[in-house]
């Protein structure tokens, strides 16, 4: 259903240096890099980030990007925490949400909420 999703960052090279690694772990990459506005995704830029330069305060986001296997959540956890991020819950299933999601949730350098999860449907 989504197409595209941007998020506004405080410090634009700080967050391009999380996700690079961050979603290098789940076939993610820079797609296109316009300095102060980089797009992310495996064939085309479906999450981008720029400068906090609209709206008043910060609102937090919750965004989930899609692991291939449970062995990349954990690849995902483990790389950003290797930034510096911090863990908001760490990866289990969980099965309130359905039986075979698998997800882990951390902190961004911004403070949002990012999580990888993947998907075993029976």
């Amino acid at each position: 259903m989504l197409d595209h999703l941007s998020i506004q960052c405080s410090d634009v090279a700080v967050s391009a240096a999380f996700y690079d690694v961050i979603l290098a772990t789940i076939g993610g990459r820079r797609v296109l890099d316009f300095g102060d506005r980089i797009g992310f995704g495996t064939d085309f830029p479906c999450f981008w980030i720029g400068p906090n330069d609209s709206g008043h305060g910060f609102r937090e986001s919750h965004i989930a990007f899609t692991a291939p296997t449970r062995e990349a959540v954990i690849a995902f956890r483990d790389a950003a925490l290797g930034t510096g991020a911090d863990l908001l819950h760490d990866a289990r299933e969980w099965p309130e949400y359905h039986p075979g999601y698998y997800g882990v949730f951390v902190r961004d350098p911004d403070g949002n909420n990012i999580e990888a999860v993947h998907h075993t449907w029976d």
